[in-house]
């Protein structure tokens, strides 16, 4: 600044200016930074250009000096130019800043204001939930007491009458007070006891109320009633009455509870009493006395009735079973239903009450079946019966109603060993039948073996819903004794051709019965199908044809034995034997045809089985003269004039379907 003072005149200087770290001439400019510079400055491509060149340094650097003074002064006098504008502006600047320092204070005051503001605000929140809290807190105390108040209070017009539908709800409303009263008297509230007593006094007249009515109720179902319709669903839309009484006063739900298995154990007792006694009077009566046959004869004429009934009125005593067993488990599924719903009760304490109410009836029930069983010998009754209870047993289950199993198994228990003595007794009837006590015997199939495929298809049949093996085995035990029978009675016929139509008749017969209600693959059938086809096939080769060309089959049986051999030359001198032979069968088997065609017409009862048999021997005719015209084309006797004779065998055939019967 000294410097500046000298190259100026008075007029012209100027106020000394502070460069700050601009001024290079003050003592704290760091030497150790000159190092720095000059390094950079040798670096700058003007000096290092200028070092190129040779110029001097020392001249060269004058010359900066000088263009910096110069630029410097030009500096000064644009500052000083300017100094008005640069005035005018720090006059603006501390203008603006004493309008930021008022906007500041201004600021400052908001933000007090804002943050007492807040803290009101705060205050007011705090105050809002407090109120909140507390007006939860009065709803809630408000919603019990408004509860407690409801139950607490009883209307004047409690109770109405029992008949009228309001009783109902005033019986619900009064039994919730009750409960009601009673939690509160748990928690020992002090209103409880304002009301206890009222509460008291309407329990006592509803219970009274309550009982008179249903006892009411009970005593109607004594009246006669119609159609035997028993009433206790009437009783049903009044449960509730009986569920206040187990609540409340057990003393006289147990007293209602006692008169009505009373009541109705004697209602269903007099019902079925008198519906068994009303179906006894329409029982059969069998107008052919039976009972006085002999065993052996009586105990096979048991199933008469189902096929050839000769009855003078009512129903057999399986129908009358049915009907009554029907009507116990329709009453029975619906009883046990009702004490479950009205009486609230389940399991052991439901099977118990039921058998309450319908022990005696049940008790009856056995009762007379055991006098019918004891004295009964009709063992398709009594096989019926067994399903009938199989059936009704499989009704109950798929219900779920157990109430009944007992008794069921008790009839079952019954039955059976009743059904296997009577079968027992059939076989052992057959098995001591004498034939020769029987009368006089033909070939038509006898009425023992018919009554036992009658007797046989029908237990056959039944026992196909609900098969039972001891069944099927004593079935086939009768099977054995009747084919025994049979053969008995064959023996007792003095000719083999009678004892094998008598055969085949009566397996026909009874092959043919068994078929119409028994399964095609049953055992029995199975068995007489054997039976009657190993019969017919004897018949067929050895009885008809045998009777009217015994000579000729016997030659062609030898002849061929001996061609078998080779010995056919042993018949050459035979001649006349053959020759008889041809001419006999020529003339003769027209009528042997229809003598076989009249014979099986008079001996068989099927005509489909007599016309199976004339097919049959037929064609064993067709087969014996074909097997005489081939021994007779032999070399042995191929030069006998008898040969020219034999009937053309097409010829044969077509003479034979003329006499195929068209039955």
């Amino acid at each position: 600044m000294a410097y500046l003072q000298e190259e100026k005149p008075d007029s012209d200087l100027v106020p000394a200016l502070n460069l700050g770290d601009l001024d290079i001439t003050t003592d704290e400019f760091i030497l150790d930074e000159v190092d720095i510079h000059i390094q950079a400055n040798l670096e700058d491509e003007l000096v290092q250009e200028a070092l190129k060149t040779g110029v001097d340094l020392r001249q060269y650097s004058k010359q900066v000096e000088a263009e910096l003074q110069r630029i410097e002064q030009a500096s000064i006098k644009d500052y000083i130019k300017e100094s008005q504008n640069i005035a005018s502006l720090h006059n603006q600047i501390t203008a603006c800043d004493s309008i930021l320092e008022r906007m500041e204070e201004m600021l400052s005051g908001f933000q007090s204001d804002l943050s007492s503001i807040s803290s009101e605000i705060q205050t007011l929140q705090q105050q809002s939930v407090s109120m909140n809290i507390r007006l939860k807190n009065r709803q809630a105390v408000r919603s019990q007491l408004s509860q407690l108040v409801d139950e607490l209070v009883v209307p004047s017009t409690m109770i109405s009458p029992v008949t009228e539908q309001e009783f109902l709800e005033q019986l619900h409303e009064l039994n919730n007070k009750i409960n009601f009263a009673k939690e509160l008297s748990f928690r020992e509230t002090l209103a409880c006891s304002d009301i206890q007593d009222i509460v008291d006094r309407l329990k006592i007249k509803a219970v009274s109320k309550i009982r008179e009515f249903i006892l009411q109720k009970i005593y109607s179902f004594r009246k006669p009633m119609t159609n035997y319709q028993i009433p206790q669903n009437t009783l049903l839309k009044y449960r509730f009455f009986y569920q206040f009484l187990l609540a409340n006063e057990r003393t006289v739900a147990k007293e209602i509870r006692d008169e009505y298995v009373d009541t109705m154990s004697k209602i269903y007792f007099s019902y079925f009493k008198s519906y068994s006694s009303r179906l006894l009077k329409v029982q059969v009566r069998n107008v052919l006395g039976i009972i006085y046959l002999p065993i052996s004869e009586y105990i096979m004429t048991t199933c008469i009735y189902l096929y050839f009934p000769v009855w003078s009125h009512g129903f057999p005593y399986e129908t009358l079973f049915r009907s009554q067993h029907y009507a116990l488990l329709d009453n029975g599924c619906r009883e046990f239903l009702f004490l479950s719903d009205f009486f609230m009760v389940a399991g052991n304490s439901a099977l118990d009450l039921f058998n309450s109410v319908m022990g005696k009836t049940l008790s009856m029930f056995l009762k007379n079946m055991s006098a019918y069983v004891s004295d009964c010998y009709d063992s398709i009754a009594v096989f019926l019966c067994i399903h009938i209870i199989l059936r009704f047993k499989a009704i109950t289950a798929k219900r779920n109603i157990p109430a009944l199993d007992k008794y069921w198994e008790a009839v079952l228990e019954m039955l059976w060993p009743r059904f296997e003595l009577i079968l027992e007794m059939n076989i052992q009837s057959i098995r001591n039948t004498d034939p020769q006590k029987l009368g006089v015997l033909d070939t038509r199939p006898h009425y023992i073996t018919r009554r036992y495929a009658e007797f046989s298809s029908a237990i056959v049949s039944i026992n196909q819903t609900f098969p039972n093996e001891r069944t099927n085995a004593l079935l086939g035990q009768l099977q054995i004794e009747v084919e025994n029978f049979v053969l008995k009675m064959a023996a007792e016929f003095p000719s083999r051709k009678d004892q094998l139509i008598f055969l085949i008749n009566n397996y026909d017969m009874m092959l043919g019965v068994l078929m119409e209600r028994a399964a095609d693959d049953s055992k029995e059938v199975e068995g007489f199908q054997q039976l009657l086809l190993a019969r017919t096939q004897v018949n067929r080769t050895q009885e008809f044809w045998e009777i009217n060309h015994n000579r000729m089959i016997t030659f062609v049986k030898e002849s061929e034995a001996l061609m078998e051999k080779g010995q056919l030359d042993k018949l050459k001198n035979g001649e006349v034997r053959i020759t008889q032979l041809v001419r006999g069968f020529s003339s003769s088997w027209k009528q042997s045809v229809e003598a076989l065609s009249q014979d099986v017409m008079r001996s068989f009862t099927n005509f489909k089985n007599g016309t199976s048999i004339i097919q049959g021997a037929l064609t064993q005719l067709i087969q014996y003269y074909h097997g005489f015209h081939k021994i007779l084309s032999q070399p042995t006797f191929r030069s006998l004039a008898v040969r020219s004779e034999l009937i053309n065998l097409h010829h044969l055939m077509v003479e034979v379907k003329k006499h195929k019967p068209n039955f």
